[in-house]
């Protein structure tokens, strides 16, 4: 009789469509109903003989379910809490560090020259990486899993099957893809904390100076001669630091240009192009595939040493690297006062 009378207020809830937890509460009910009967009346009554006729069987009955329920509400908190796998974890608003993060920056925090100060500047830093190619690829790779908090790309190209040789950005998958979007994807996956803003153009010069303005610091991986004049000018024109790296073959340099603060900047340096056929492009002269990720790698370094303050920057330096015979050296560069793009009027 007790069966029947639960089945029907199962289905009876069921049919109602109430919640589950008012089902589970009207059983409860008739539980205890049925166990306060069998105490309040006496032995042998043939009420308690028509109901189970002993109040212990349904005391442990009651408290088996009770155990059930306990179990089951816990193990709901717990997948409350866990992450589903693959789901981006959310950051904390206004700043602060999700748990998630503080265990993603860790080998950063216990560093003495980053720390959770340096850190902090990552989170809120705006990098404008000028090229998704060989060296923007380790570049902007590297800033994301840094956790800089907003990056800009800018690119008018697309993935081509010979880029895939040194631009590990790339895909496969993602031949004829514009590089922005493919890098986009490729930081997203890497990194859900950071904010990464494709801009799938080439850099013109009439935009160049304001979008500059938006951001704290360019990273230049451009590979012609005619984007590096643009960059410096427009960094030079906002007043923004410029990490600047070429490549060829098994060579690359690097520099940190920073006419604001009394550093050359790249026409300093480099008042006009070389001639024709003495800086060939990496399609005719080549390139070792893992020298753009070392030089990429190192703006990157110097990106981090530049927004958290750490250690000494390439500051009116210009580090020359020879891959292969796993050579460097460094000249010390001095700003031209006559510069026609950064010079004293």
């Amino acid at each position: 009789m007790v069966f029947l009378i639960a089945v029907a207020l199962a289905v009876l809830g069921i049919l109602l469509r109430l919640p589950g937890r008012m089902i589970a509460a009207m059983l409860g009910l008739l539980w205890l109903g049925i166990l306060l009967a069998h105490l309040a009346l006496p032995a042998g009554h043939p009420m308690t003989a028509a109901i189970g006729g002993d109040w212990r069987s349904w005391a442990a009955l009651g408290i088996g379910g009770a155990l059930v329920l306990l179990y089951r509400t816990g193990l709901s908190r717990l997948r409350g809490k866990a992450r589903p796998a693959g789901a981006a974890p959310a950051a904390k608003a206004g700043g602060a560090f999700s748990e998630a993060e503080l265990d993603r920056y860790a080998r950063h925090i216990v560093l003495r020259e980053v720390g959770g100060m340096g850190q902090k500047r990552l989170k809120e830093a705006k990098v404008l990486v000028v090229g998704a190619g060989g060296l923007g690829s380790p570049a902007l790779l590297y800033l994301a899993a840094a956790g800089v908090g907003t990056i800009g790309v800018i690119d008018d190209d697309v993935v081509s099957n010979s880029n895939l040789q040194r631009q590990v950005i790339h895909t496969d998958a993602r031949i004829g893809q514009p590089k922005v979007f493919s890098a986009e994807a490729a930081m997203r996956a890497l990194n859900p904390f950071v904010t990464v803003k494709p801009y799938n153009r080439r850099l013109g010069e009439g935009e160049a100076a304001a979008l500059f303005a938006e951001y704290d610091l360019i990273l230049d991986g451009s590979d012609n001669f005619d984007t590096r004049y643009l960059v410096n000018a427009a960094a030079v024109a906002s007043g923004k630091p410029l990490v600047s790296a070429a490549i060829t073959q098994w060579e690359g340099q690097i520099s940190l240009y920073d006419p604001a603060r009394g550093a050359p900047c790249y026409a300093c340096i480099f008042p006009e192009r070389p001639a024709d056929g003495l800086a060939p492009a990496c399609a005719v002269a080549g390139v070792m595939g893992a020298l753009p990720g070392v030089m990429g790698a190192m703006m990157a370094v110097e990106a981090i040493k530049e927004i958290t303050g750490a250690g000494e920057g390439l500051w009116g330096r210009m580090l020359i690297y020879d891959a292969l015979y796993g050579e460097s050296r460094q000249i010390v560069l001095k700003r031209n006062q006559g510069c026609a793009v950064c010079g004293r009027p």
